[in-house]
């Protein structure tokens, strides 16, 4: 007898436990698991889309899961935009100077001395990019479409050897820097390495480069870069890109209308997210960085110098290369337009 009561007690506890602990969904909605494609490691560039794959598990009650593979176990850097094409995963990371024949309108970002420099307009003039039409179609060609910008802060160069700390310098140096970067540093006479970032601390030991030029301070140190280096530049600041995030066309369609909102909803927490991790990283790694290394710091006098031979020209080459694939004057008088607008 007392068994049974024993027995009906904890039937009764853990129903009360069941119906207390239950957690209703604010999202309804059927199961689905998005696979995102990254290469590297988790850091600061993944930290908003990990707390946006949390709370959509969260909101779904683990009806909408979504997990980022690191390490390139989906896909190569340089092959994420074929494996949406292909359908192989719902989303991926790409960097736009991996592959700039696949998306010319998204070489933009990687101009040198583009006014993105402030952190609140820089995420302003993204956003707005990202719905612009050239980025939005070069995209569609990978049935992909733009989902959020990176953000990655303005890059600076590490480098082992002599430190560069005349522009002359940069003269026959073999630096890992892609897109319209490569081509400033080019103006200095420097030869334009574009490797992916995984296989840059590997170049360094075997000697193929002498610097390379990652968002700083958080990338050299997620890819190991500061291990290699001597030296760093501290204000050259000659630019940043694009290391975005975009998802499957195909997916995204087929997802119901509340998942869709839900993703479009957490555009501004990624970005939040995301810029408030390059900023902790920055508080750990410039101490670093100056007790370790050479710190470079150019005067005003070259760095007009260098904007100079390395701005304009760049720009009109750009321009001029791409001006019958798309509207590339109408997209670059886009981002200072939009900075413009965020300044004010």
């Amino acid at each position: 007898m007392k068994f049974r009561k024993m027995i009906a007690g904890g039937l009764a506890a853990c129903t009360l436990l069941s119906a207390t602990g239950a957690v209703a969904a604010n999202i309804e909605g059927p199961k689905v698991f998005w696979k995102i494609s990254m290469w590297g490691n988790p850091r600061a560039l993944s930290a908003g889309m990990e707390e946006m794959a949390k709370k959509a598990a969260e909101e779904t009650d683990g009806n909408f899961q979504i997990k980022i593979f690191y390490g390139g176990q989906l896909s190569q850097a340089r092959e994420n935009l074929d494996g949406l094409k292909l359908n192989a995963f719902e989303g991926a990371a790409i960097c736009n100077f991996y592959h700039p024949g696949k998306n010319p309108a998204w070489m933009v970002f990687s101009l040198p001395f583009l006014p993105l420099g402030d952190p609140a307009v820089d995420k302003e003039v993204r956003s707005k990019l990202f719905e612009h039409p050239a980025i939005v179609a070069d995209m569609e060609k990978w049935n992909a479409v733009p989902y959020v910008s990176g953000l990655l802060p303005q890059y600076e160069i590490l480098g082992k050897g002599d430190a560069p700390n005349e522009l002359s310098d940069w003269e026959g140096m073999r630096v890992r820097a892609g897109g319209g970067l490569g081509s400033a540093m080019e103006k200095l006479g420097a030869v334009k390495q574009t490797l992916p970032a995984g296989e840059t601390s590997t170049a360094f030991q075997r000697g193929a480069v002498d610097a390379a030029a990652f968002p700083y301070t958080y990338a050299h140190v997620a890819f190991k870069i500061n291990e290699e280096a001597d030296w760093f530049t501290s204000n050259l600041a000659p630019g940043t890109s694009e290391c975005g995030w975009i998802f499957n066309k195909t997916a995204y369609d087929a997802l119901p209308p509340q998942y869709q909102e839900f993703l479009m909803s957490q555009r501004d927490m990624v970005m939040d997210v995301t810029q408030t991790a390059y900023a902790e990283q920055d508080k750990k790694n410039l101490p670093e960085f100056e007790a370790n290394l050479t710190k470079v710091t150019y005067s005003e006098e070259q760095l007009a110098e260098f904007r100079e031979k390395a701005g304009k020209p760049v720009w009109d080459a750009w321009i001029a290369d791409n001006q019958d694939k798309f509207d590339a004057q109408g997209l670059f008088d886009a981002v200072w337009q939009y900075a413009e607008d965020a300044a004010k």
